[in-house]
């Protein structure tokens, strides 16, 4: 199918073909041969004024916090509000074989064959960040195809899922009850992103989840008076990241998790920051496919393929320094 018939099937198909068609212009989209990526990128300059209308919304959390479980209630939730739900799950790529589980999408069973709902699981890859490579590009699809709420769940596998902060309207931590102390959640990196903290399973043990909202909710309010002047508390036209409690198994505070987001929406459209958050993960984005885009060329340069053995072994051998390595072959790439 060429760009212009999956475009026209993403605007105006069926449901069958658009779901199709939607799965077609992403596996393109993945595809690393130089033909289809020609045509992805001509796929992608035309359903481009079709995007945006969607809100995107990240999901992170250590493995078993239940985001799955989660998402598949609040997935359901949203197309009994009306909406179309598209969710882009990573699942992390064996460092031995290299292959994915890809398991998310048979734990939402409820959720995946709904006709208002898409889900597309995607191997990491060895990407950093705890998502695929693609997601961004999977995700304008989705909005061109008409949903309205993208979620992206990470693989959920430390403080290190920040990549996702940088795609999507809001980031969303998943935490479990008992989770750690007060140094525990002051730590940097993943829980300074976060706009909305969800403490999941509350029901398991509510007077744990009562003190991990309190500990948590401490530990954002210090976290947000370093260097952020803006963001003081009393300022009612900023978004204050806030702490919930809920439980996805038992599909208890899903409604009051969305309208937290529902009011996040509202406060940043009006402020502007939403527009101007947009543009600059646009614009991290075009430097980030450069320097991929780079090292690709690179590898390929006839002069680097030439010499980038020897000076690996050279390196390994301890005869020659890697700074010394790196620079004599960047010299040959110019």
């Amino acid at each position: 199918m060429n760009a212009v018939g999956t475009l026209h099937t993403l605007l105006h198909g069926e449901a069958m073909a658009q779901r199709r068609a939607i799965a077609k212009a992403i596996t393109l989209l993945e595809s690393t041969r130089t033909d289809h990526r020609t045509q992805g990128d001509e796929l992608l300059t035309a359903l481009l004024p079709h995007t945006g209308k969607a809100f995107r919304l990240g999901i992170s959390g250590v493995p078993g916090v239940g985001k799955s479980t989660f998402i598949e209630a609040l997935g359901l939730y949203l197309i009994d509000k009306g909406h179309r739900v598209a969710v882009l799950t990573v699942d992390p790529s064996s460092t031995v074989s290299g292959g994915s589980i890809l398991g998310d999408k048979t734990r939402m069973e409820k959720l995946s064959v709904h006709e208002q709902a898409y889900i597309r699981p995607s191997p990491s890859s060895g990407t950093l960040g705890g998502v695929a490579e693609k997601t961004r590009e999977a995700m304008l699809v989705c909005e061109a195809a008409g949903y309205d709420v993208v979620i992206v769940e990470t693989v959920g596998v430390g403080q290190s899922e920040t990549a996702v902060n940088g795609m999507t309207d809001m980031f969303v931590l998943m935490q479990l009850p008992n989770a750690g102390d007060d140094l525990q959640a002051i730590k940097k990196g993943v829980m300074e992103l976060a706009d909305l903290v969800v403490i999941n399973k509350a029901d398991i043990d509510p007077d744990a989840a009562t003190r991990a909202r309190a500990q948590i909710t401490s530990s954002l309010r210090l976290l947000g008076l370093q260097g952020h002047a803006e963001h003081a508390h009393h300022n009612e036209a900023v978004w204050h990241p806030q702490v919930i409690q809920l439980s996805a198994l038992l599909g208890r505070g899903v409604d009051a998790f969305w309208a937290e987001v529902s009011r996040f929406r509202t406060l940043q459209t009006a402020n502007g920051q939403l527009g101007m958050r947009r543009q600059q993960q646009a614009r991290a984005w075009m430097w980030e496919r450069i320097d991929a885009g780079l090292k690709q060329r690179f590898r390929a340069h006839p002069k680097v393929r030439a010499t980038l053995d020897d000076a690996t072994q050279r390196v390994l051998a301890g005869t020659l320094p890697a700074s010394t390595a790196a620079r004599q072959l960047l010299d040959l790439f110019d």
